[in-house]
């Protein structure tokens, strides 16, 4: 006859042997749950590991699982030759008792600070809830085509390396990691720079590479040109810093280079943030002749380049054009990339190179935001980069890319005809689309929003000159393009008609 314990356990226990999680896991965490709720007192007396596998019916070593389980939570206590005993963990933290408050007031979260702080003027969130099937953005990048298996595979073997622990205790010895001399290999030989480890450093991503450099570079008032229309995110960066940002014209050669040298004095300019490979927003690259005049012009002014390179990786057609830092032998430009971007994005990495004092103090600032890394994440690129992984991956995905570029621009002629107009990029999983006649684009996202897809204001851009769009094609297969199009085709029709 079973005792009243094991009655108990029998009539309230159940697992499913068939769930990824472990049976001992589902048992312990049941009979936690049996101590909360009062069921087995402090003191009880459990079966022993013999009986508690004959009740369950379940391997002895199981039963043993279950109870050294509990005992590290400290929900039991083993006595050798007397069993295991239910323990109730004490209570550490006392509770402060709110005498001027109801019991349930005391209870609830303040909604508001009790203290005055500094509001961010110009951090906005972009983030917006949407519950349409479908989405446009500015050009991310497909996550279904991440390999699964093989990343768990890369993962398991990273985690598995035994120099990881010694890496995550070591106190730092002046040398350079692996990962920093194979990132610095890598770009070597895939963007023409003759650069060693002091002249890179490692970020979570390219916004907090652009933070960082922001930081060292920048102080209030200070005057950064962009590119007209330019990248949100960036903009908001220079902004939080108290930077002045003004705007220079971008035409089929990229940035205005001459505009610069006639609008603005010489020791006026403190940096140039430009995209020279694909201009965010509007894909077009900066020009051979303009690039040797925006370095010529820089070294006669004095101020830096931040060369924003998001997209270097998707190139369709012909080779990419080098990166304006790679023909830079003056220290003048700053350098921004990803890596890993046919990753998930959880490794994905940003980096940084430039001259190595500046890259010395961008290490100190990184101390303060992020002095522990993911020793795994580089762990796993490194080996990557080394056995040319990460070059294979972006080969197969970029045509895979290229199809739906092609499959994008083929949905548009179709559904659109000529009234609307784009240049077909050489790279970049994005396209720059304009609307002639022009059309309210916050109309056109309302109504997209109400017809099952999504489209953020940050990818609009509308002035008196401009009425155009950054569509990012690259996280849509070839059947949702269709889809979106259509849904985009009948929205503009209704928004043009009601105009007339």
């Amino acid at each position: 006859m079973n005792s009243p314990v094991e009655t108990l356990l029998l009539k309230l226990i159940d697992f499913d042997k068939t769930r990824s999680k472990p049976v001992y896991i589902q048992v312990s965490e049941q009979i936690v749950n049996l101590i909360q709720r009062g069921y087995l007192i402090k003191g009880t007396l459990l079966p022993g590991t013999r009986g508690l596998s004959a009740l369950l019916k379940v391997h002895r070593n199981t039963a043993v699982a279950i109870y050294d389980e509990l005992a590290a939570q400290g929900w039991v206590e083993i006595l050798p030759n007397k069993g295991t005993f239910v323990l109730v963990p004490e209570q550490k933290t006392a509770k402060i008792k709110a005498t001027t408050q109801q019991f349930n007031q005391a209870k609830a979260y303040a909604e508001t600070t009790g203290f005055p702080f500094q509001n961010a003027l110009h951090l906005a969130s972009i983030h917006q809830q949407t519950k349409a099937d479908y989405a446009i953005n500015d050009g991310k990048p497909d996550l279904r085509l991440h390999p699964i298996i093989q990343f768990s595979r890369w993962y398991s073997s990273a985690m598995k390396r035994k120099p990881l622990i010694k890496k995550w205790n070591r106190v730092g010895d002046g040398s350079y990691s692996e990962f920093e001399n194979q990132l610095c290999n890598y770009l070597n030989a895939t963007r023409g720079f003759h650069i060693k480890p002091n002249n890179l450093i490692s970020t979570r991503s390219t916004e907090m590479s652009l933070y960082i450099v922001s930081q060292l570079l920048i102080k209030q008032n200070n005057i950064v040109l962009v590119g007209h229309l330019s990248n949100y995110a960036a903009n908001m960066i220079f902004h939080q810093v108290g930077a002045i940002i003004k705007t220079v014209p971008v035409d089929q050669d990229g940035l205005d280079v001459d505009y610069i040298k006639t609008h603005f004095q010489k020791g006026r300019i403190r940096c140039v943030y430009i995209c020279a490979h694909r201009d965010y927003p509007t894909t077009i690259t900066l020009s051979a002749e303009r690039r040797l005049k925006l370095l010529q012009l820089a070294k006669q002014y004095k101020f830096a380049i931040i060369e924003d390179d998001f997209d270097y990786d998707f190139q369709f057609e012909g080779s990419a054009m080098l990166p304006l830092a790679s023909s830079d032998a003056n220290g003048l430009v700053i350098y921004l990339g990803k890596l890993g971007q046919s990753l998930f994005p959880s490794f994905q990495t940003g980096f940084v190179v430039a001259p190595s004092n500046l890259i010395a103090e961008a290490k100190n600032y990184l101390q303060l935001l992020d002095q522990q890394g993911d020793l795994i994440q580089e762990q796993m690129l490194s080996e990557l980069i080394y056995e040319g992984e990460i070059n294979r991956l972006i080969k197969k995905n970029i045509i895979i890319y290229k199809q739906r570029r092609d499959c994008l621009c083929n949905s548009l002629s179709t559904h659109f005809g000529n009234t609307i107009f784009w240049e077909v990029p050489t790279g970049g999983l994005a396209i720059w689309l304009e609307f002639k006649p022009e059309i309210s684009l916050l109309k056109l996202a309302e109504e997209a929003e109400k017809n099952n897809l999504y489209i953020p204001k940050t990818i609009l851009y509308q002035d008196k000159h401009t009425c155009a769009i950054r569509f990012g094609f690259g996280h849509l297969n070839e059947i949702e393009i269709e889809e979106v199009v259509s849904i985009l085709k009948h929205i503009y029709i209704n928004i043009v008609s009601q105009k007339k």
